[in-house]
């Protein structure tokens, strides 16, 4: 456990054990901890811990405390994240409105899962004064501004990019127009003629772009107010979260349904890339987002999947069942399942100003339908940006065809490849050809049912 020597202190060498179970019963009938048990269990054994000098898993907290199985899996589910993160802000709540004198306060110190004691007046600087969720965006909670102003302010920021997407689409000249001939010219022919583009573009199937998008829900606190917004991997549309309720009806009180999705900023930018090649063809092209997208869709379209690796939700399993790669630890990794190396990206760690690796997929394989997927994607937002460009570049295709000494002449395209993107401040700068593999369309659609969802 790492800790600051000089405020961070264990509670042993502070408390004795009745005096622990004394402040516990305290912060227990206070009602800080809110409606649910859990807190109260949670907090119980977090201080167990502590007296045994320990700090629990992630993975242990999830069974011991939260019920999971043996194969709950840190990296796609957030739900201790957020128990401990709200727990934090429960504890600060408490001590601002309790023992305000005492000499000791208990925390949850950043990034860790244990409890420790600090000095009152270091309290203050060890509170929690920024939200995280489990891809990396952060925000400030409600203890430095009002509910309803964060909530007004993330809202505006959703809308602010759904506003940039429809500006985007609404922005295509028709086909029949003047406008729409300067728009083709401004492409490369031979990017459209490229087996990648030429089977979505030359028939009379139309094309459904899809964004990767994050669904979110409100968690309430003691009195029935949003206090923060949750991000759950195992949550991705209103659909889920009821099924939430269904199973345990005590999750009733804590979260409430917004209707409300987010994406990254780098999709709108990679959207632009591919705007005017599907333009070109002249065919009805839609928009959708992933949290709504429902399993007739993907039968009657071509379908361009735009967004992070880990928001890929339907299109998950179709695409992994044949690809040489897999998501790793998290979902800033893939595995290569030949060579069992892995390629990481840390572009959700660098501060403002600090170079990083990401990653940029590219993939593209038919249907039993007939229509194509393509897959445009990143672990981050550079490696997004990067990929929508090489989907849209003769000169990166062709470095993949030659890669995996693929004829121009072949039939539907069925590959994979990925980039090694460098970049500053979620900017892309200069990016490598790190991987290149053939898709056998049978694996996608033999091994991966989609889902009905």
């Amino acid at each position: 456990m790492n800790r600051d020597k000089d405020t961070h202190i264990l509670p042993s060498d502070v408390f004795s054990p009745e005096q622990l179970q004394d402040l516990y019963q305290r912060i227990v009938d206070s009602g800080a901890l809110g409606r649910s048990r859990i807190y109260a269990a949670l907090l119980e054994y977090l201080l167990k811990s502590a007296g045994n000098g320990r700090s629990p898993k992630e993975i242990e907290i999830a069974i011991d405390v939260l019920g999971r199985g043996s194969d709950f899996d840190v990296s796609k589910d957030s739900v201790v994240r957020v128990y401990i993160h709200q727990l934090r802000k429960r504890l600060d709540t408490y001590y601002r409105k309790h023992e305000r004198e005492a000499s000791h306060h208990i925390i949850i110190p950043k990034g860790e899962y244990t409890i420790a004691a600090v000095p009152t007046q270091a309290a203050a600087s060890s509170g929690s004064h920024y939200v995280t969720d489990d891809h990396g965006y952060s925000g400030q909670t409600s203890e430095n501004r009002p509910p309803r102003s964060r909530l007004a302010i993330t809202l505006m920021s959703v809308l602010i990019v759904l506003l940039a997407l429809n500006v985007i689409i609404m922005s295509w000249p028709q086909p029949d127009s003047d406008a729409s001939l300067s728009t083709a010219t401004r492409i490369d022919p031979q990017v459209a003629e490229h087996p990648v583009w030429s089977t979505i573009l030359n028939d009379e199937l139309p094309i459904l772009v899809v964004m990767g998008d994050y669904y979110i829900f409100g968690e309430l606190d003691e009195y029935g107010r949003i206090g923060r917004m949750v991000r759950d991997f195992n949550i991705n549309s209103r659909r889920d979260l009821n099924t939430l309720f269904l199973n345990d009806s005590t999750m009733i009180d804590q979260y409430i349904d917004l209707d409300m999705t987010y994406m990254p900023e780098g999709s709108a930018y990679a959207l632009a890339q591919i705007t005017p090649i599907l333009h070109s063809s002249g065919k009805p092209v839609e928009v959708t987002m992933m949290s709504r997208l429902s399993t007739h869709d993907l039968r009657k379209n071509h379908v361009i999947y735009i967004g992070y690796v880990s928001a890929m939700d339907k299109l998950h399993n179709l695409y992994f069942a044949a690809s040489g790669l897999q998501v790793g630890r998290t979902y800033d990794e893939l595995y290569n399942k030949d060579s069992q190396a892995f390629y990481t990206s840390d572009a959700g760690l660098p501060e403002q100003g600090q170079a990083f690796r990401d990653m940029g997929l590219l993939a593209t394989f038919p249907a039993a339908q007939g229509n194509q997927f393509l897959i445009v994607a990143g672990t981050r937002d550079a490696g997004l940006m990067h990929a929508a460009q090489a989907v849209a570049s003769t000169e990166s295709l062709q470095q993949v065809d030659n890669a995996l000494s693929l004829s121009s002449e072949r039939g539907q395209a069925s590959h994979e490849a990925l980039f090694e993107v460098f970049g500053m401040d979620r900017m892309n700068f200069d990016a490598n050809l790190l991987y290149t593999r053939e898709i056998d369309p049978r694996q996608v659609w033999g091994n991966a049912p989609t889902s009905t969802r």
